[in-house]
């Protein structure tokens, strides 16, 4: 990570739960630095990978909690290894650690199943607390996401990608209301602050929503949102 934030602050005592991360980036002297890093804040680092079919196979064999992807790989990008995991049903969290801060790559890493993307210049700190947030099912993005997404969204459903919002039976009206703004991209205490709620009330019903939709990720709860055509909220 960046040089003046190499070493944890003396006597922290944080460590995080056990979480088991996979690395894949084709940077040598990069993977490994972030691996060492990963490492000597108490995270299992399970294996690492140079190029993007590597991370598939190796994140499919050990499932880890969080595989945080370079998104230039050869052989596959970071957004096609996402989707080939999405599609293999794989549980693992993503969080793309990219040089590239480009918006576009942003929103194409999130369609494709990342979970969380943050740009190499972050600082260790800052980078630990994205790993132990993605491992949590918390988004982790670079500023503006939210409306990307947003964005997005409205532009797909301008160019009639949605249908008119109608009731979703499952969900309860607090459930609907909370799937509005976890498919614009805002955080869970995001959400809570907004609502006026709790951090664990709004993960609780996030949870709610995945098992009674039948999801595991937020890129389908985006799509879900798209296609019922509901009016998402700014969450500017």
């Amino acid at each position: 990570m960046t040089e003046q934030q190499d070493a944890m602050p003396q006597g922290s005592s944080e460590r995080p739960e056990h979480i088991r991360v996979v690395v894949a980036d084709d940077h040598p002297m990069w993977r490994d630095a972030v691996a060492r890093d990963l490492a000597d804040a108490g995270f299992e680092v399970l294996a690492t990978a140079d190029d993007g079919r590597s991370a598939v196979a190796r994140t499919r064999a050990t499932v880890p909690d969080v595989l945080v992807l370079d998104l230039n790989l050869p052989g596959l990008t970071g957004a096609e290894v996402c989707a080939a995991l999405a599609a293999a049903r794989v549980p693992t969290r993503i969080l793309i650690l990219s040089a590239s801060g480009d918006h576009q790559d942003v929103l194409d890493a999130v369609k494709a199943g990342a979970l969380g993307y943050l740009v190499k210049s972050a600082g260790r700190e800052e980078f630990l607390a994205a790993v132990r947030a993605t491992a949590a099912g918390e988004p982790v993005f670079t500023a503006g996401l939210a409306g990307l997404v947003l964005g997005e969204f409205r532009r797909v459903k301008a160019e009639g990608g949605g249908s008119a919002e109608r009731p979703i039976p499952e969900l309860t009206d607090r459930e609907t209301e909370i799937l509005k703004y976890v498919a614009t991209g805002m955080g869970y205490k995001e959400i809570a602050a907004t609502l006026f709620l709790s951090h664990r009330t709004v993960q609780n019903h996030v949870q709610n929503i995945f098992g009674k939709l039948q999801m595991h990720n937020r890129v389908e709860l985006v799509r879900f949102a798209m296609e019922r055509g509901l009016d998402l909220a700014d969450p500017t």
